[in-house]
């Protein structure tokens, strides 16, 4: 089992690992098809038609994922909420572990906890997170707003 929250590159290099939403142009990591796959309501309906996909997490943008074949997949299309793209306190900040933004302003010390977690192999970003990456750095996010 590999470390879901470790900086090495599992791809070749031979593309580039961000994209431009096509709705507000702002460059957009690489996300895989099964990640969406874990957050798109009825996923046994969805066939992907990229070879590519893409995370958007602008609040402001309703577009959650996006192929390099220019599909795109919304908001309203997915059944889990992206905390990041929301700003009321019971938006997920942790998914692996269940933390709210709420939990996390009442417990500052909760990203020890997830931090912990997450070093002992515990976490499972790739598939919980709708990003597919890990919600460490959204901690710091949070602090800034």
């Amino acid at each position: 089992m590999g470390d879901c929250c470790s900086s090495s590159d599992s791809q070749h290099g031979k593309h580039p690992k961000k994209s431009p939403c096509p709705v507000n142009g702002i460059e957009c990591s690489e996300v895989s098809a099964r990640t969406i796959a874990h957050h798109i309501k009825e996923a046994w309906t969805w066939e992907p038609t990229a070879l590519r996909y893409f995370f958007c997490d602008d609040p402001q943008c309703d577009v959650v994922y996006f192929g390099d074949d220019g599909s795109t997949i919304l908001k309203s299309q997915l059944r889990t909420t992206v905390g990041l793209k929301e700003h009321f306190s019971h938006a997920q900040l942790c998914y692996c572990f269940g933390v709210s933004k709420a939990d996390y302003e009442r417990h500052p010390s909760i990203k020890n906890y997830v931090m912990a977690q997450t070093k002992a192999g515990q976490c499972s970003c790739e598939t919980s997170n709708p990003s597919g990456r890990c919600c460490l750095k959204d901690f710091q996010k949070q602090q800034l707003e």
